[in-house]
This record gives structure tokens, C-alpha cells and sequence, in this order.
């Protein structure tokens, strides 16, 4: 019975009859290339990113995950990694160095020579810290990524593998911390990228390894035994620093959860609150805790009770420390705090939670914001007859249905009329530009023009 089920699992999970092995290694080998078409869509995944990351817009960056070419070249490597292939490796790596740093260079002269700067930087900070999550992000991918291109004619996962790998968004971030040589945004960004990458090549090379990819000196046994040392001497390099990168990466994951565990336990101690805290890196390996609280001074008995809970989750007494800035001594002001403190905990908690509401819309506020000042520029710098520009957003009609929907209207204050072809023209750029479907361009003559004689106007 055992035996059965085992076998019924065996057939279920086998991918024998779905793979095409030659075909596959003929698609990787023909995706490393960076010649041609591929140059055109790595600049435009480029500049799309970019503009992506500068207006903090998700659906943009992830236009520019799904085109960008950069994942070729590390499958290529970690096939090359699994057939022995030295050939296929240096070939692999070099176009994937070419990739990466014109990548880097077009995207810090992009955010250099943009006008506009990131009102938010959500978008580009979530960039500069990677976690445990991002390594199995970029493991499993990776895996997925190399099992589609197995099967036959090709699969439809590498979209998918590509959006939630996010290559090109950290290449970029690299790119705007050049700009505004900013450190946390370079070296936190390329250590994300060089993670992704990494665990790419790896799940390839295991993938490959589990599907048996031949080798690619399976008649010449010399060169077949150089290509194998070659590749494990590259192995060790490669696996060893991972190792201890995900270990390291693993262990500031579980310190921050931790951390929240602890100010979560003792969000209310006594007569006092912890309102914040804060994390901060020391030395390599090391992390301090900043407790801020409110209310009473902490007693060496309070104190003691807040170590002891730290020690059981693995935080040292040297890591924790507290600013009392904002609590008192204990007396009559301290019997006065006592029932905010402890009577209204709940209270606070809600109030809390309507600040961050409060934040989180203000977020969104922001976000809707129109950039009129800039929109008012370029339109006044390609039409001279245009002397003022008005944006606002409000109800207009939408062209398609006839009914009333939130939109843009932009006024135009015009020496001359515009000409429809114009307007429909405008209206075309000022969607994309925008964002949004549903704008309206309208234009008036300004009194001094309206007032000239007929023939000095144009349609």
C-alpha cells in the first residue's frame, strides 16, 4: 500500500515527458546576448523604471521588470555553472557586467538630468534593505524561471519570475544614490541586486543539476576536468558568501521581529509608554535598541523587568536604551499620569491607530497631487501663443460613457486659439503624463487678444 502511494506521487511530480532539454539550453544561450534588439529594451526598461521609481508609481516599475533582458545572462550563468560550460559562464558574466553597468550609469544620469524630484521615496528605500524574504524571492524564482524554460516550447512563468525577482528597480536605485551620492541608496540597492541575482544563478544550477543538463565536454575528458574545477572553484565562491549573507540577513530578520515582540509586551509598564523606538545598526554584525517613552520615570525594578524579557527573546542588556525625554519623576505629576497611562491605554492605542489612518491618507492625498507648476512649464515651453496654465482636478465628463467622473481640466490662457489638432495632441500627452484618462484641456483668449482686430488672430 506504501508502495503505491509513493509511486502515485512519483508520476504526479514527474516532469520527464514535459521537458526539452535541448531546446531549453538552445533559449538560455540565445536570451545572454546583448546585441541588437536587446540593447533597445534594456534602455527602455531602463528609463521606464526610472520614471517609475521618480513618481513612486508601482504599475511602472513593474512595466519595466517584464521587459527588461537582465535575467538572460544570469540563467545563462547558472547553466553554464550546471553544464561545465566555462565557455558559456564567461560569456554569461561579461554581457551581464555590460548589463548592469550601463543600467547603473543610464539611470544616474536620468534622475542627474530629471527635473523632477520623488515627493515620496517609498518606492526607492524598499530598494536598499534586503530581507530573508527577498533571498527565497530570488531562490524560488529563480527555480520557477528555469523549470518553465524547460518545458517544451517554452513556458509562461518568466513574466511572473521577473516581476517578483525586481532586477531592474535596484539597478536603478543604484543609479539615483550615484545621482545624489547618497550611500544608503547605492550600497543598500546593489546588495539587493547582487542577492537577487545570486540566489538566481544557484536555483538555475540546482534545476539544472535535478533535470540533467548534459555537460559540455562529455568527449573531451581533459578539458571536462578543468571545466569541473574551474566551476566548483566558482561554486565556493559564490555559495560560501551566500551562506553567510542569508545567515546574516536571517539573524537581523528574527532581531527586528524580536525587538517588536519586546515593545509590544511592554507597550504599558507601570506608569509608563513606549511611544517609539528605533534600530540602529553598530559595526558589522551589532544593533542597538532605542526605547522612547512617555509617562513615569522607569524604576530599576521596571528596568530589570524589560531586560529580562529581552534576554528571553535573545536581545543583550547592552543593546537597550532608554529616553525618558519625555516622562517625570514620580510625585504628583506622576499620580496625575497614572490613570492616562494605565486607565486609557486602550485609548492610546486607538489613537494610534487614527494617526497612522491619518498618515496613511495623507499618503494618498499626496500621491493625487497634481505637479501643476511643472505641467504648466512644459506646456508653456512648446506653445509660445500659451500665457498662463491652470491644473486642477475635478468632476468632467467622461468621453466615453457621457456621465460625470473625477478628472483633470487644464485651462489655457491663449494669445491665439490652438488649433483641434493641437488640443487632441496635448489632451494625448497629458493622459500619459498624468496618468489618468479623463483630462480635459480648455482654452480662453486673454482679454488684451480678444480685443485685437480680427486678422491678427489664428484658428
Amino acid at each position: 500500500m506504501k508502495s503505491n502511494f509513493w509511486e502515485k506521487v512519483s508520476a504526479f511530480v514527474n516532469v520527464k515527458n514535459e521537458i526539452d532539454i535541448g531546446a531549453a539550453d538552445i533559449r538560455i544561450r540565445n536570451n545572454i546576448r546583448f546585441r541588437g534588439m536587446t540593447v533597445f529594451i534594456l534602455a527602455f526598461a531602463i528609463i521606464i523604471a526610472s520614471v517609475g521609481l521618480n513618481l513612486n508609481s508601482i504599475p511602472v516599475i513593474i512595466g519595466a521588470m517584464l521587459i527588461s533582458p537582465v535575467m538572460g545572462p544570469i540563467l545563462g550563468f547558472g547553466l553554464g555553472l550546471a553544464e561545465g560550460d566555462t565557455d558559456l559562464v564567461k560569456d554569461a558574466l561579461k554581457n551581464f557586467l555590460v548589463m548592469v553597468g550601463i543600467s547603473i550609469v543610464a539611470s544616474a544620469i536620468y534622475f542627474l538630468l530629471s527635473p523632477l524630484s520623488p515627493s515620496q521615496k517609498t518606492e526607492l528605500l524598499a530598494r536598499t534593505n534586503p530581507t530573508i524574504y527577498d533571498v527565497l524571492i530570488a531562490l524560488f524564482g529563480g527555480a520557477a524561471g528555469m523549470f518553465a524554460q524547460s518545458q517544451k516550447e517554452g513556458g509562461t512563468v518568466i513574466p511572473g519570475v521577473a516581476i517578483a525577482t525586481a532586477l531592474m528597480p535596484p539597478l536603478c536605485t543604484v543609479g539615483y544614490g550615484l545621482a545624489h551620492l547618497d550611500p544608503k541608496f547605492i550600497f543598500g540597492a546593489l546588495y539587493l541586486f547582487i542577492i537577487n541575482s545570486i540566489f538566481i544563478a544557484l536555483a538555475t544550477f540546482l534545476v539544472a543539476k535535478y533535470l540533467h543538463f548534459p555537460s559540455a565536454y562529455q568527449e573531451d575528458e581533459q578539458r571536462r576536468r578543468r571545466a569541473r574545477r574551474a566551476i566548483w572553484a566558482i561554486m565556493l565562491i559564490i555559495v560560501v558568501p551566500s551562506i553567510f549573507s542569508a545567515v546574516g540577513i536571517v539573524r537581523e530578520t528574527n532581531f527586528e521581529r524580536n525587538v517588536e515582540t519586546l515593545v509590544e509586551k511592554n507597550k504599558t509598564i507601570g506608569r509608563s509608554y513606549i511611544f517609539n523606538y528605533e534600530i540602529q545598526k553598530v559595526g558589522r554584525r551589532g544593533h542597538s535598541v532605542q526605547l522612547y517613552l512617555a509617562g513615569e520615570v522607569l524604576s530599576d525594578g521596571e528596568k530589570e523587568s524589560i531586560y529580562l524579557d529581552a534576554e528571553e527573546l535573545g536581545i543583550k542588556r547592552n543593546q537597550l536604551s532608554f529616553h525618558e525625554d519625555a516622562a517625570v519623576r514620580a510625585g504628583v505629576d506622576g499620580e496625575l499620569l497614572k490613570n492616562f497611562y494605565q486607565d486609557n491605554a486602550k485609548k492610546l492605542q486607538e489613537l494610534n491607530a487614527t494617526v497612522k489612518d491619518l498618515e496613511s491618507e495623507l499618503e494618498t492625498y499626496k500621491a493625487k497631487e497634481l505637479p501643476a507648476k511643472v505641467i504648466a512649464m512644459e506646456i508653456a515651453a512648446q506653445y509660445n501663443d500659451i500665457q498662463t496654465v491652470a491644473v486642477s482636478r475635478s468632476e468632467a465628463v467622461d468621453p466615453s460613457t457621457g456621465s460625470l467622473k473625477e478628472g483633470i481640466i487644464i485651462l489655457l490662457s491663449v494669445r491665439h486659439l490652438l488649433s483641434q489638432d493641437d488640443i487632441d495632441k496635448m489632451t494625448v500627452w497629458m493622459r500619459v503624463r498624468l496618468e489618468d484618462d479623463n483630462v480635459t484641456i480648455l482654452q480662453q483668449m486673454t482679454p488684451a487678444a480678444a480685443a485685437a482686430p480680427a486678422d491678427s488672430t489664428s484658428n
